[in-house]
């Protein structure tokens, strides 16, 4: 075929594969195209779609369909637009499956071998000091309120630079629980105004830098750990007072077991997951359940004219305020980006780690008690 065979000139030129000459049939580039050489032009090449002169298309339709694409995909094949081919995608290789990972068994976080012997280990020296005499149990809330300030006073400092004086408030946090025992409430708030006056003027020996965080902790301090301390002792005073404390203690054992046992088990639901992701809804519905079940039994058979409608009572109060306790101490354990407040007790941490639930259930048990059965 040569370019005398297509009627009426493209639109478009069209090159051949490998020079760059006139496509048959278009029109004259320049003066240097002659009649005489037309038949040394190269023949068009066949492309596959397009029907060849003397077919159904006529050469003005034929002409038309060179200036636009040739393939349905716009894409020119080799030597037919004098660009090189492009080879076909493969397909892409299937993924292969990836087995699913194995299943991971549910961890307490802790030693629990250690956790259950340590607890009961002291719960065998609160009960023989809480029964024998009651000056020695109050002597064992004096010991544990100064360890427990020391480790609060000490994490503040490592964590937060803040130094809160700890003489004055282990002097202080001592003083305050006998006077709570002695005196009771009255004795109590006394104790507590003079320990954070003694903070103020401590804290004055040292540079002014710092001065008002380091006494705002040392309030604190004061107040969250000696002064809550404080109202065990004054349930003691009861005629009553071994089983009110023991009754208290319980209370927040099990509902701190309650907690653990069925969040463990049946957790799903965060209860607060930007403070402690490990409690969960569920865990909070065990803690209340087990309190209000162990309430009843306490108030029936330890109480002194306690009924059983009171327990139930003091259970749902004893899981309310534990668990916000252990929100609040958790609270802190982020703020200073520390897991425990110390290490003192093997599989339960620091003292502090333990007395995050018994502080601010301490004053709701014997507000309640009081209410109940009297100051006796």
């Amino acid at each position: 075929m040569n370019d005398s065979s297509w009627g009426a000139p493209p639109q478009a030129g069209y090159w051949g594969p490998s020079e760059q000459g006139p496509v048959q049939g278009a029109a004259p580039a320049g003066p240097a195209y002659d009649a005489h050489n037309a038949q040394q032009t190269r023949p068009m090449p066949i492309v596959p779609g397009v029907p060849a002169h003397g077919g159904d298309q006529d050469d003005d339709r034929g002409a038309a369909r060179l200036s636009g694409p040739l393939f349905r995909d716009d894409t020119p094949s080799a030597g037919s637009l004098g660009t090189p081919s492009q080879k076909p995608q493969e397909p892409m290789p299937s993924p292969v499956p990836q087995p699913a990972p194995a299943p991971q068994k549910k961890s307490a976080g802790r030693d629990l071998g250690a956790a259950i012997g340590v607890g009961v280990g002291l719960g065998a020296v609160i009960v023989a000091s809480l029964f024998v005499v009651k000056a020695v149990f109050v002597g064992v809330i004096a010991v544990a309120v100064v360890v427990g300030l020391w480790e609060l006073t000490s994490r503040l400092e490592e964590r937060k630079g803040i130094k809160a004086p700890l003489v004055p408030l282990a002097v202080g946090g001592a003083a305050m629980v006998v006077s709570g025992y002695v005196r009771g409430a009255e004795g109590a708030w006394v104790a507590m105004a003079l320990t954070a006056l003694a903070v103020l003027v401590w804290r004055m020996t040292e540079p002014p830098e710092g001065y008002l965080k380091d006494v705002t902790a040392g309030v604190f301090a004061a107040f969250y750990v000696p002064f809550l301390a404080t109202f065990v002792a004054m349930m003691l005073t009861a005629d009553d007072g071994p089983r009110r404390v023991l009754t208290f203690l319980l209370l927040t054992v099990v509902s701190d077991t309650g907690a653990y046992a069925i969040g463990w088990r049946f957790g799903k639901h965060k209860l607060a997951p930007r403070i402690s992701p490990g409690k969960t809804r569920e865990g909070l519905f065990g803690a209340v359940t087990f309190a209000m079940v162990g309430g009843a039994l306490c108030m029936q058979y330890l109480i002194e004219d306690g009924t059983w409608w009171q327990g139930l009572i003091l259970g749902f109060a004893v899981a309310a305020t534990a668990t916000l306790g252990d929100l609040g101490e958790s609270m802190i354990k982020r703020d200073l980006g520390i897991k425990d407040m110390g290490t003192l007790l093997p599989g339960h941490g620091g003292i502090m780690d333990r007395l995050d639930s018994l502080l601010p259930t301490a004053p709701v048990v014997w507000l309640l008690l009081v209410l109940f059965v009297g100051s006796g």
